[in-house]
């Protein structure tokens, strides 16, 4: 099993940045790939961005998030980043770290079936 734990959200105003921070515990050994999502209100859960956790490679939603946010991982410390600059009203959402044992490629990526563990959420709000 692996524990995710998010940290890092907040109220923030337009064009500002947060950054987030999933650690993972448990076996960690286990993790191929880790990702956000996010889930606005009223809205489906969408996906944000994913790493490999081995190699490093990223993929992003394409439009809405790239060149704004940026994620990365330190594996000595097991925890996943999410650097989010240039804030917008509509990035306000629950965001969630997800993981899986599987290293994922392609398209499936962005699907929130291939992940087996979530983590609880953390609320981010972004003020005009």
């Amino acid at each position: 099993q692996v524990q995710l734990v998010e940290s890092g959200g907040g109220l923030v105003q337009a064009g500002g940045s947060l950054r987030l921070s999933c650690a993972a515990s448990g076996r960690t050994v286990r993790i191929g790939t880790m990702a956000w999502f996010r889930q606005a209100p009223g809205k489906a859960r969408e996906f944000v961005a994913a790493i490999n956790w081995s190699g490093g490679s990223t993929d992003y939603a394409d439009s809405s998030v790239k060149g704004r946010f940026t994620i990365s991982r330190d594996s000595a410390k097991n925890t996943v980043y999410l650097q989010m600059n240039s804030l917008k009203p509509e990035d306000t959402a629950v965001y969630y770290c997800a993981a899986t044992p599987a290293n994922i490629v392609g398209v499936i990526i962005s699907t929130m079936r291939v992940y087996e563990y979530w983590g609880q959420g953390t609320q981010i709000a972004v003020s005009t």
